[in-house]
């Protein structure tokens, strides 16, 4: 089926509480073993290229890819950047058929964020697109640290930006290896009695899958990001195959050996969401 956009499969998610799960790609092996997973799964799926993933492949080939993948998927498909950073990239993803853009913005002042996530919000609106920003900064496992979301702050950025979704900050951390993270569902209750907007929790392989299932199920939280958990599962797929047999160097046969670890991986993470 066509693409989709971020509010069509998240609004339907807020109302029956449960969540999409937002992949992290980095190639065509990952995109295709999770638009698999979703179909296995009969969800909806939120493919999405983040700054590592542009730094590899441009955004036109990228969004080429993820069309060409939902057209032939059974199950509704999001392409959806991830980490826009500037207007400028938030532009050439709609100009390549993403269905979806998230400016992140978190760095900056309130009120610069809010000026310049409206501004965005708005261009992909007229394109027919969905709009993501960050309110609250998510930090980095060994890197720079998190700053909570302010509950008011939360509904004056939900106000006045009209995004589709909003991700915040309420414990979570991009890049753990681990479930290390324990949400603080206080503030995230706080943020949602304050706005209606669906959340996004980034840094989702950091939370258990416990809390992930419950909070999918009991709060305004529609979205989570999953990246750092899956590329371990691809990885591990990946050195065995390597390892099997040394005399294998054709990059395809390798690869096709990380398909079926990784969907039923991504099958896992996608089945804790509802």
């Amino acid at each position: 089926m066509p693409l989709v956009t971020l509010a069509e499969v998240l609004q339907p998610a807020l109302k029956n509480g449960s969540a999409v799960a937002g992949l992290v790609t980095l190639g065509w092996e990952d995109m295709r073993a999770y638009v698999a997973a979703a179909e296995a799964e009969n969800v909806p799926v939120i493919l999405q290229a983040g700054p590592g993933c542009r730094e590899h492949t441009p955004l036109p080939v990228l969004g080429a890819m993820f069309r060409h993948l939902a057209d032939a998927a059974s199950v509704p498909v999001v392409a959806h950047l991830d980490h826009g950073y500037t207007l400028e990239e938030c532009r050439i993803a709609i100009d390549s058929g993403f269905s979806s853009v998230m400016y992140d913005g978190s760095r900056k002042a309130l009120a610069q964020n809010i000026d310049e996530t409206a501004e965005i919000a708005a261009m992909a609106h007229n394109a027919g697109v969905s709009c993501e920003g960050e309110i609250g900064f998510v930090g980095y496992d060994g890197g720079e640290a998190s700053a909570g979301t302010d509950p008011e702050e939360a509904q004056q950025f939900a106000a006045a930006t009209a995004v589709d979704a909003m991700a915040i900050s309420v414990g979570n951390v991009h890049l753990q290896q681990q479930s290390a993270s324990e949400l603080d569902e206080q503030r995230i209750q706080a943020i949602s009695e304050l706005t209606s907007v669906p959340l996004v929790i980034h840094g989702g392989s950091g939370v258990s899958r416990v809390q992930r299932t419950h909070l999918a199920r009991s709060s305004a939280v529609c979205k989570f990001n999953i990246g750092t958990e899956l590329r371990m599962a691809f990885g591990k797929a990946l050195r065995e195959a390597v390892n099997q047999d040394d005399t294998v160097f054709d990059r395809v046969a390798l690869l096709k050996q990380t398909h079926d670890p990784l969907v039923i991986a991504t099958r896992s993470v996608l089945s804790g969401l509802r």
